[in-house]
């Protein structure tokens, strides 16, 4: 059998055996600390903050993404999302301040140097949300309808604030240590798992529901059969999302140096179809979540403030939708700079056939870009707004964000880099790939989220 022959290859690759053993040791580690609780929370604050988890949308979204960790009140409870956060806006200031430009032209160097900005920014990040998350479960608890009350003073958030900094300091340092001893990008894998973590819970809480006698249960075991099928048939479409690129020919003039003959050969620029990422989704949702927070400030959740809270309403998507579309067009028109590429073409002797060097080809290829990016935008807007559809159809909270979203594009793109690394260390070795023909392609726009 082909699958287990090449869990064979890989596992006789000395270098690769290892590298997977460390990202499956690393990946232990951090699971176990996501049920390290803080010190002095108790079993009842902890339902009492998953109790509210459970009920809001933007606290499952954060509980997601750090596996879990969020709504047990652990050490790692703010999970890699400051770090998230800082590099975002490290990357925001490398496209708009000089300066930053200019270090990230400086190579190796300059990496380290926007790497260290990256970790001084989470750090002050960590110290304004560990407290705004201390106060909110401080809040939830003593709210709650079982009579546990919970106590936090001064010096006791202090204290926490230092172990839940700690604790997401850690976990950047098991990333940066994946990424350099394991398997993948550590940050995204991290990611990864956090985000699959919750799926095994999510499934066997669907399949339960759908179960003959269960309470609400509506079309029995062939919806939940059904619900698979289209949740397989969403991740082929978020495959085909961040795999589709347009491939331009650019071909190189013919130089003669000495004896030798250089150029003359015809290459391709893919333009990706989907060149903004997740990135568009991330900024259509900080947006949404002002007025949730908003809300929560004036106690109150009426009118048209309860839509723009309800993540399953109609005016949310629709307004979701039409960010993220915007917010693409934002991010591809920053990241792909078709003057930019006219010019490094022209610098090395190549056009694109049938087009002029310099402004010409500058203007070709945003024509093209304008092009794909307005498919790739409404549906990456589509697979954005899929988990409201999903609970429309009677899909659980849990499960339906598995049908889209900012997770189901990251855990494609995750694994698909992850694959591809893999296949890489086994054509080294002379080893046939991961697939009988051609090859897995990963993301390769570098991002780690």
């Amino acid at each position: 059998m082909r699958f287990v022959e090449t869990l064979k290859n890989i596992w006789t690759i000395q270098e690769l055996r290892q590298r997977l053993l460390i990202t499956f040791l690393l990946v232990f580690i951090y699971r176990l600390g996501c049920y390290v609780v803080l010190p002095g929370i108790s079993p009842s604050d902890i339902d009492a903050l998953a109790s509210f988890t459970n009920k809001s949308g933007l606290m499952q979204l954060l509980d997601m993404f750090s596996g879990g960790a969020f709504s047990q009140a652990s050490i790692f409870a703010l999970g890699i999302m400051p770090y998230i956060t800082a590099s975002i806006v490290i990357q925001l200031c490398g496209m708009i301040l000089p300066s930053f430009q200019k270090m990230q032209r400086e190579g190796e160097s300059g990496r380290q140097k926007l790497n260290q900005y990256t970790r001084y920014l989470t750090v002050l990040i960590l110290f304004l949300q560990a407290p705004a998350y201390l106060i909110n479960l401080q809040v939830q608890v003593n709210g709650a309808a079982n009579g546990s009350t919970l106590q936090l003073g001064f010096w006791t958030v202090a204290y926490l604030t230092i172990i839940l900094a700690a604790g997401s300091m850690f976990i950047m340092w098991l990333g940066e240590r994946i990424t350099d001893r394991g398997i993948g990008n550590g940050i995204s894998f991290i990611i990864l798992v956090g985000i699959i973590a919750r799926l095994p819970g999510a499934l066997y809480y669907e399949f339960v529901s759908r179960l003959p006698g269960a309470s609400g249960s509506q079309g029995g075991l062939v919806m939940f059969i059904v619900e698979i099928v289209l949740l397989f048939a969403v991740t082929v479409g978020a495959v085909l999302l961040v795999q589709g690129t347009r491939k331009v020919p650019v071909q190189y003039a013919k130089r003669i140096v000495g004896n030798r003959q250089y150029g003359g050969a015809r290459q391709y620029i893919p333009l990706k179809v989907n060149a903004a990422g997740v990135m568009p989704i991330i900024f259509a949702q900080a947006i949404m979540f002002i007025p949730m927070t908003l809300a929560g400030f004036r106690g109150g959740e009426s009118g048209l403030m309860h839509a723009f809270t309800d993540i399953n309403s109609f005016l949310y998507n629709f307004i979701f939708f039409i960010l993220i579309v915007a917010f693409t067009y934002f991010y591809t028109a920053i990241t792909v700079r078709p003057v930019q590429m006219a010019d490094d073409m022209k610098r090395n002797n190549g056009f694109i056939p049938g087009v002029k060097p310099g402004k010409k080809t500058a203007e070709y290829l945003d024509a093209i870009m304008s092009r794909i990016t307005l498919p790739g935008s409404i549906f990456l807007g589509i697979v954005a707004i899929l988990p409201a559809f999903a609970r429309f159809f009677g899909i659980s909270q849990n499960f339906a964000q598995f049908f889209g979203g900012t997770s189901l594009l990251i855990m494609v793109g995750v694994v698909l880099d992850t694959l591809q690394q893999i296949e890489s260390h086994l054509m080294m070795h002379h080893y046939d790939g991961l697939m009988k023909e051609g090859k897995i392609k990963g993301r390769t726009t570098g991002q780690a989220y």
